[in-house]
């Protein structure tokens, strides 16, 4: 049986309008195996990301522990009442004037803070590390998010060796770039609003358990992708 999935999730931490134990409920609610909540780390280094960290739309160093523990404490609660896995992880958002220089990436599984003003190279050999899924999220052009974030696939003849899988599909527009390239893939919500739950998610086929959730992925076998919808 497969497992129906979501790994790219914002709650009230970042930008997300949905409190993080009312979105545990609406995924569980719904019949979701497996969910990351991946809210945004956003980089401080120019005035975009200084507005980000003064309205509070990014996780910190100095919540990042308050944040992973209210994670795990619910993802405890969501295995007892829904039988859901919940993974914590955030979005390293790269913001910039320019869709060309900008990147969002997904670390699921994270374990300890990773500035979103590292290079791109210290983030992922960081990652690494820890063991974390690495996802590239709408790297191309989309319909339904301010701007885009162009900045890995333009470069991904020098990043694609890091990332473990791209997303196919967020909401919903479909990149086909990704399946011409035949990258590994995936397909998200980038759920911040309770109507995101309806969108593009990721089937697997393995079994309900962290590690070989992000091998099915990393390995790219037993992966489909499905427009779920109400």
């Amino acid at each position: 049986m497969m497992l129906l999935c979501d790994f790219h999730i914002h709650t009230k931490y970042s930008d997300g309008s949905v409190e993080l134990r009312r979105t545990i409920d609406l995924f569980g609610q719904a019949g979701f195996d497996v969910i990351a909540i991946t809210d945004h780390v956003v980089n401080s280094d120019n005035s975009i990301g200084k507005l980000a960290h003064r309205f509070r739309l990014s996780i910190r160093e100095n919540n990042f522990d308050e944040y992973i523990s209210s994670i795990r404490q619910e993802a405890e609660r969501a295995i007892d009442k829904y039988g859901m896995l919940v993974i914590p992880g955030v979005e390293i958002s790269k913001n910039y004037l320019s869709s060309y220089k900008s990147a969002h990436i997904l670390l699921i599984d994270i374990k300890e803070f990773i500035p979103a003003c590292w290079s791109y190279e210290m983030i992922f050999l960081e990652a690494k590390e820890q063991d974390a899924l690495i996802v590239a999220c709408h790297p191309h052009h989309t319909t339904d998010i301010a701007r885009d974030t162009l900045f890995l696939w333009n470069n991904r003849d020098k990043y694609a060796k890091y990332i473990d899988a791209w997303e196919i599909a967020n909401r919903d527009d479909v990149f086909n770039v990704i399946s011409l390239k035949k990258y590994p893939y995936i397909a998200n919500s980038d759920f911040h609003k309770t109507r995101h739950l309806y969108s593009w998610k990721t089937l697997l086929n393995c079994e309900k358990n962290i590690e070989s959730v992000k091998n099915c992925i990393r390995h790219n076998k037993g992966v489909a992708i499905t427009l779920f919808r109400n």
